[in-house]
């Protein structure tokens, strides 16, 4: 038994398709939160908050790993821009493809991985509630890590339903 209960965002229909439960401000928010990751990505594709969209190939070889960077990084911002480009038009529809989901889930995956290295979270490091929150920037950036968390969490549960 669920301790708090509250409706999915995401819910599979009948037909295949899928149900996108958002309100309006929501909807904003998100479209908010991506836009703002893709104008780091173009601005800033160095930007210390975005290490973790690229990490490194190569942990032991320095060299090696610059070269990869150089390789892939110009394919991997440029498929995180187009999954934002894809979230972004996507928030405009109820319904959803189960391709349109796994576009989400990689976008909310970039936001969750930029918040998450804003807020200094390690891979195992998931406990708000015994880090400080007297930040109000803090406090936010949380907010939307649990958000976008949630409805991460909504979508990979509605695809296996």
């Amino acid at each position: 038994m669920a301790f708090f209960r509250r409706t999915p965002m995401v819910k599979r229909r009948s037909d295949g398709a899928f149900d996108l439960v958002l309100d309006d401000e929501r909807r904003d928010v998100l479209i908010e939160l991506l836009r703002q990751l893709g104008e780091l990505i173009e601005a800033s594709p160095d930007h210390p908050n975005l290490a973790r969209l690229s990490p490194p190939a190569y942990l032991e070889d320095d060299e090696a790993d610059a070269a990869y960077q150089l390789l892939a990084g110009e394919e991997l911002r440029t498929s995180h821009q187009a999954a934002i480009a894809s979230v972004i038009e996507s928030l405009g529809r109820d319904r959803l493809s189960e391709a349109d989901l796994w576009v989400w889930i990689q976008a909310l995956n970039s936001v969750r991985l930029v918040v998450g290295t804003r807020l200094d979270i390690s891979d195992d490091d998931h406990r708000p509630h015994l880090r400080s929150l007297a930040d109000a920037e803090d406090r936010s950036l949380w907010a939307v890590y649990e958000f976008t968390t949630g409805l991460q969490h909504d979508i990979v549960g509605a695809l296996s339903s």
